[in-house]
């Protein structure tokens, strides 16, 4: 009788830790899916539907390019207004979806890493795609998944190999 008691038991636990993982796997694509749809609406240039993923925060927070150095730009209108004077000019997001990471900070909290390239003709910028590794935090809110932060942080090119310096000096 014991050992039937265990074996219902151990049971239960797995079916219980698969739904949990199952849970989290449900909100990793809630957050995957919120992540391409406000790259498919900036890739459009589309304000209103950017509008609508973006945290309604004086806290929202857009890093990004300024016409003269980098700046972040505070709440939704300031980042409203600096998404509308990029998508002037060229301005294209490509992510690399297969490498797109989630982290829960807490259940209503999440991080997106995913590298892409960034091609934009803003702040004097030639547009040619660059590297970028592309960070945004989200919050769930009773309106859904919404955008908080957006950093975007440039990746250097690699340095050349040490035998190709040292033939350069040469």
């Amino acid at each position: 009788m014991m050992k039937t008691f265990n074996g219902v038991a151990a049971t239960e636990l797995l079916i219980v830790a698969a739904c949990l993982a199952n849970a989290q796997t449900s909100t990793d694509l809630e957050i995957k899916r919120a992540y391409k749809n406000l790259i498919d609406a900036e890739n459009r240039h589309d304000l209103a539907v950017v509008k609508g993923m973006v945290w309604d925060s004086p806290s929202a927070l857009f890093v990004a390019k300024a016409p003269v150095g980098w700046r972040g730009y505070w709440g939704i209108d300031d980042v409203m207004q600096h998404l509308h004077d990029m998508y002037q000019q060229p301005f294209r997001i490509d992510p690399v979806y297969e490498e797109e990471k989630v982290a829960f900070i807490t259940p209503d909290v999440a991080e997106t890493y995913a590298p892409v390239k960034i091609t934009v003709a803003y702040g004097g910028q030639n547009p040619a795609p660059k590297p970028f590794i592309m960070v945004l935090l989200w919050v769930r809110t009773p309106k859904g998944w919404k955008m908080t932060t957006d950093i975007p942080i440039p990746v250097p090119p690699d340095p050349a190999p040490a035998t190709a310096r040292g033939k350069a000096g040469n």
